[in-house]
């Protein structure tokens, strides 16, 4: 066995002293599993041993046939052949775990993966595999910038030519498109040296042609499309390009108007994110999220010694400057703890930059969404970092201050003239935000210090004397003629520190031997935080850190995998998979998610710690147990609110992709959506299971809508009795709806894959969304109504309706009245409702119903108003008290009579009294008033004048 594994094809380029890692270990494990399959058979009983294998492990299957292609050139085409013959899921198993290794370990690839990889790609891409542009996207952002060592250029021309080959299908992906168009105009930029002008030359033309030809789609890209395109400006063809944009815009396209409408479009995060290599990405996130400040040092440095030592990644500082300003965004949370924050990390980038043109776009790539800054469209995060790196570094670093508000003043009139009142007034708004958001308390200390030369300090003064005035029309520090340490102003109370400093003069070699850098920090109570890695065994600090750097699936696997003994407390873990997972990315669907979507939204830790929770092997009972002593720990803590929806979540993938693996049909039926898991969740952490599953919908909806509709066929389904008529789990549904949503709802439930209600004790459940709002109400209503609830499920409270504050519930009733004919019970409920002249909802129905079944309606009118007035003398008859009626009573024969007099006169207004004549009516009513007291008399009613009937469509037979 040691023989095999050490003769097994290697993906990845390892030194002695490294040991193998889980991701090599599990692709080996799969190669040679592959290999027991097909090893000394023929091509026919090699293809029925796949088909086989696969029906039960397509996974494994898969993954070892990927790596046979991936560093087997020699069997590549054959075993890629017979992979497409054998899978079942259309490559999707293959697609993933290839995009998963290109972010994870593609720096580790051997050439000869590499090599295969591209060979992979480009058979992918003649077959039109569906997902193969998401493997594309991920290998680009290897082709990283500020790089011209030989395997960088070797990949950027690799795909280069593979998109030039393949321009037919490039051009079905647009967002695709943009990747590219991106990706190379920024590395144009560094191909400026004599052995590289070829490659520069293709990449100018292809460029150039996408630009051209796919201009309304590259216009997506927005403002950073215009700050890459000055950047080449020079070359010709990127000359001749810019004179369209200015001059001719509509010979790029109709919908083009001016180079305004790019500038003033936020280019997406996942353009800014894809200049940057995932490795790169996540060093930079750990940085901003994991390292505390006045330890960063020796991140920094390494960080520096790793991608920005040599002249050429002096272009890499703008990407990286561009993807913290608009990419990391960290939460309040995170601001107000001791971690390094973004603009420490921005000046540390600004300084130890040695180009005077790389430190001008570094500065432009810091300020750029300053000059046409919209509150309405862009957001203040991408603002934040350059007016704090200003501001914090006026104590012990003033020149880097000094040089910003002077590239701020200067940028106005120079970045494009004919706009230089658009950039004024896109920086004002930068600023007049900054202050209504209290970024800073106020600019003045910052615009007006005695650190700044005079000659600055005149000009920001006049750039932004909006900014500048004390309310008397001086500067704010009083200065008139000349600048005197005596009028220096002390800086508000939220900002000690700065006060003293500016207070009084500190000697040069105070300010030499001090480092500030984590000063601002220090005067920010910081929230403690725990040391999460430190609680565990030692064996396990370095998974756990590794879970913090990287917060996906395969590291929290990882780290559980090595959970053995000893074993960690379960608050020792819960405190860190918290903290992973709140820095992770949320769980977010769109509204219809295709399997590869899936799967990425399950790339998180929590998602791996469920995985113990549905494995039945032997010997897995210790993981499980730890995992839910886990959950009942974060649970007490009130740490995470996203696990049991996370769950459900969870086990819907499971259950799709089960189906999916499964072509038989009748197979397919059978698969069962692991309902038992969540049971016994619920039971391990002492909870109700109906209502952990409205707590989980509440939360749920909280996070993102689209996941919540998406539970809710198979919630309702395997939780049934648990769910059907639970008021705050429909609450939470019907609060969170959109139309689309309750559309696509109504269309499960007329397909019989959707049943939310039961008829028993659904009056409680409608008296109480009463008091619901009007669209969740209308929701609520239309989902009955799809449901086909029956009338006589409503009845009970239709004489609860206030036509005043339940109009939405009486609307409803009433329309479902509209569809009934008329029955005794229906016509006693409608009576029973209160009167109120302003109220004509049973005038309305009853006149409504005369239209077809006058007859049926007279009649049942009349029984009732009989049985209010027995044929016994009235001396006789026992006449209950008010209070002793009972809840289901019929209406008194006052409100009977009330509701009569109400229809009498709608009937007089038309002209048609033909239901009073009807013989029973006649009976009734002098029967009631010979009965009645005088002032419950009718004497109108009673032998009215002749009028013509309806015409009846039905006899009252019915």
């Amino acid at each position: 066995m040691e023989q095999a594994k050490s003769n097994s094809p290697k993906l990845f380029v390892s030194t002695a002293i490294e040991n193998k890692d889980e991701v090599e270990e599990r692709y080996e494990r799969a190669y040679n599993y592959f290999q027991s399959l097909v090893a000394d058979c023929t091509e026919k009983e090699a293809h029925d041993a796949l088909n086989n294998a696969v029906c039960k492990n397509h996974e494994e299957v898969s993954v070892g046939m990927l790596m046979s292609i991936l560093t087997e050139p020699q069997n590549a085409t054959k075993c890629y052949r017979d992979l497409t013959l054998i899978t079942r899921d259309g490559l999707t198993c293959v697609l993933n775990n290839l995009s998963n290794l290109i972010l994870e370990r593609y720096l580790k690839f051997s050439d000869t993966t590499r090599n295969q990889l591209m060979w992979l790609i480009k058979e992918m891409i003649r077959n039109a595999v569906t997902g193969i542009d998401n493997v594309c996207w991920n290998l680009m952002r290897y082709a990283s910038g500020g790089d011209i060592t030989p395997k960088n250029i070797i990949l950027v021309e690799s795909l280069l030519d593979m998109f030039i080959e393949h321009r037919g299908w490039l051009d079905k992906f647009p967002v695709l498109i943009c990747m590219v168009v991106y990706t190379y105009l920024r590395l144009v930029e560094d191909h400026n040296i004599p052995q590289l002008m070829n490659l520069r030359q293709k990449e100018v033309n292809f460029v150039i042609t996408l630009i051209r030809e796919r201009f309304t789609d590259v216009l997506s890209l927005g403002r950073d499309l215009v700050r890459l395109l000055q950047n080449v400006a020079r070359i010709p063809e990127f000359n001749q390009l810019w004179q369209d944009i200015l001059v001719n815009p509509k010979s790029l396209s109709p919908t083009f108007t001016n180079v305004l409408q790019l500038l003033q479009t936020r280019t997406s995060r996942r353009y800014l994110q894809s200049r940057l290599t995932p490795d790169m990405e996540r060093k930079l996130v750990f940085l901003t999220s994991q390292v505390r400040f006045g330890h960063h040092k020796k991140y920094q440095e390494w960080f520096q010694r790793q991608y920005l030592a040599t002249p050429e990644s002096q272009s890499l500082r703008s990407d990286m400057i561009r993807f913290i300003v608009g990419v990391i965004h960290p939460t309040n949370e995170l601001l107000c703890s001791d971690i390094i924050p973004r603009w420490a990390v921005i000046g540390w980038l600004l300084t130890t930059c040695t180009s005077n043109v790389a430190a001008s776009n570094a500065k432009l790539a810091l300020f750029y969404d300053w000059l046409f800054y919209d509150p309405e469209k862009d957001n203040i995060m991408n603002i934040e970092p350059a007016i704090l790196v200003m501001h914090h570094s006026m104590r012990s670093h003033p020149a880097v201050t000094a040089t910003l508000l002077d590239f701020l003043c200067r940028i106005i009139p120079n970045f494009y003239p004919p706009y230089a009142e658009k950039v004024r007034q896109g920086i004002f708004n930068s600023l007049q935000q900054i202050i209504e958001k209290r970024v800073l308390p106020n600019l003045h200390p910052l615009f007006d210090s005695q650190k700044l030369d005079r000659e600055l300090r005149s000009t920001v003064r006049e750039t932004f004397k909006e900014f500048c005035t004390n309310g008397n029309g001086e500067g704010v520090s009083g200065i008139r003629d000349e600048g005197t340490d005596d009028a220096i102003p002390r800086v508000g109370s939220d900002e000690p520190a700065f006060s003293d400093d500016e207070e009084e003069t500190i000697t040069p070699t105070i300010a030499e031997d001090t480092d500030d850098d984590d000063l601002p920090l220090s005067e920010v109570r910081a929230r403690e935080r725990p040391e999460l890695a430190a609680a565990l065994p030692l064996v396990l600090r370095p998974l756990a850190e590794t879970l913090l750097d990287e917060r996906t699936s395969s590291s929290a696997t990882a780290l559980l995998d090595a959970c053995g003994s000893p074993s960690p407390t379960p608050k020792a873990l819960a405190d860190l998979f918290a903290a992973a997972v709140q820095e992770a990315t949320p769980l977010r669907i769109s509204n219809n998610p295709a399997p590869a979507e899936l799967d990425n939204a399950i790339n998180s830790p929590l998602f791996s710690m469920f995985n113990y929770l549905i494995d039945s092997s032997s010997g897995a009972e210790h993981k499980r147990k730890l995992v839910l002593e886990t959950f009942k720990e974060i649970h007490s803590q009130g740490s995470l609110r996203c696990v049991g929806f996370s769950l459900l979540f969870y086990l819907r993938v499971c259950y799709e992709r089960d189906r999916r693996s499964e072509r038989d049909s009748a197979k397919r039926r059978n698969v069962k959506f692991k309902a038992d898991v969540y049971k016994d969740y619920c039971s391990y952490l002492e909870l109700k299971l109906a209502e952990s599953l409205a707590d989980d919908f509440e939360r749920c909806q909280e996070y993102d809508t689209n996941v919540l509709v998406w539970l809710i066929p198979d919630v309702y389904r395997e939780f049934k009795d648990q769910a059907q008529n639970h008021i705050r789990l429909l609450h939470a549904i019907v609060s969170t709806l959109d139309a689309c949503q309750l559309q696509r709802l109504i269309c499960l439930t007329l397909q019989g894959n959707l049943m939310m209600f039961k008829s028993d004790d659904i009056t409680t459940m409608l008296s109480t969304s009463l008091g619901w709002e009007t669209f969740e109400q209308y929701c609520l209503w239309q989902l009955l109504t799809a449901h086909d609830i029956s009338v006589e499920d409503v009845l009970p409270i239709i004489p609860k309706l206030s036509f005043k504050e339940h109009s939405e519930a009486l609307t409803s009733v009433l329309l479902m009245l509209k569809q009934e004919r008329p029955t005794a019970d229906v016509v006693r409920q409608l009576f029973c409702r209160t009167y109120d002249e302003e109220d004509t909802s049973v005038v309305s129905t009853l006149m409504y119903w005369c239209q077809d079944y006058e007859d049926k309606v007279g009649d049942l009118v009349a029984a009732l108003l009989s049985t209010r007035y027995p044929g016994t003398s009235p001396n006789k008859r026992k006449r209950p008290g008010k209070h002793s009626m009972p809840p289901n009573a019929p209406p008194s024969a006052e409100l009977v009579l009330k509701h009569l007099e109400q229809m009498r006169m709608c009937c007089v207004e038309q002209d048609d009294m033909s239901i009073f004549n009807m013989e029973c009516m006649q009976k009734a009513l002098q029967q009631a008033q010979s009965n009645s007291s005088d002032s419950l008399r009718e004497e109108e009613i009673v032998k009215p004048k002749q009028a013509k009937r309806r015409k009846k469509a039905i006899s009252d037979s019915d």
